[in-house]
């Protein structure tokens, strides 16, 4: 198998005297789609961020294609990971396009403009999410669910070899939700991309995610290919809450019990 687009060594990662993790090992190539769950405060948006290189780990490293995230430059990480965070704020005043267009800025030249085929990614990511008529709206016109769709966006007019995405499916109505979900399975499917996704919904994740992270309370983690780790008994313990599992058109349904 080809090298893993990025990979944790021995991951140990605290917050305020808290463990997060202790040990984690995890590769995740191309083409695969990971989830991470877990209850609120357990750290999921703590280790997204250290996934990032945003925050250094207590112990072990992360691996960017193969290279230590922490020695690379900003640039270079920001070409290859594409990361939504759980808010976004907006540090200036602008229209839609104009935010779709920020995504193309990592693989442009120090004092280089977009480009007609910038403009055109940006055009045709706003189209994928559905904001097309969109490009000229102000920022502060937007609904919770259309700025998380144009961030959705920027992402893909980014075209990042792996997604980092904390609740991409945050103020979403379950039609968005959906539909946000399927682009991204496909952007991973026909391109040599991967995804690791923070996702409340332990139901969304068995059906659009083919692996899955769980992170428990006690800095424990379970990973592993998504039809062995999400069934009743990890997702019981995960919860601290009994599940069941119905049958669904995609797959178990599972529902406290």
């Amino acid at each position: 198998m080809s090298t893993p687009l990025l990979t944790c060594h021995g991951l140990t990662v605290e917050i305020g005297g808290k463990r997060v993790c202790t040990g984690l090992d995890l590769d995740i190539h191309a083409g695969q789609r990971w989830a991470l769950l877990g209850v609120n405060g357990v750290g999921k948006t703590t280790l997204l961020h250290t996934l990032a290189g945003l925050r250094a780990p207590q112990a072990g490293r992360v691996c960017l294609h193969g290279e230590d995230i922490q020695h690379l430059p900003r640039r270079t990480v920001a070409r290859q990971l594409g990361v939504l965070l759980q808010e976004e704020g907006d540090a200036f005043p602008g229209t839609v396009l104009e935010t779709a267009l920020s995504g193309r800025h990592p693989h442009l030249g120090r004092w280089a403009w977009e480009s007609a085929k910038d403009r055109e990614l940006a055009e045709q990511a706003l189209a994928q999410v559905g904001l097309k008529g969109f490009e000229e709206r102000p920022l502060d016109t937007l609904s919770g669910g259309e700025r998380r769709r144009l961030s959705l966006a920027t992402l893909l007019c980014q075209q990042p070899r792996l997604f980092l995405l904390d609740e991409p499916t945050n103020h979403l109505d379950p039609h968005q939700q959906i539909h946000a979900l399927q682009l991204l399975t496909q952007e991973t499917a026909h391109q040599p991309r991967g995804l690791l996704m923070i996702l409340h919904e332990a139901n969304l994740a068995g059906r659009f995610c083919d692996h899955a992270l769980l992170l428990f309370r006690d800095g424990e983690t379970l990973a592993g290919p998504s039809d062995t780790v999400l069934n009743t008994e990890h997702l019981s313990r995960l919860y601290d809450l009994p599940m069941l599992a119905l049958a669904g058109p995609h797959g178990p349904v599972f529902v406290p019990a």
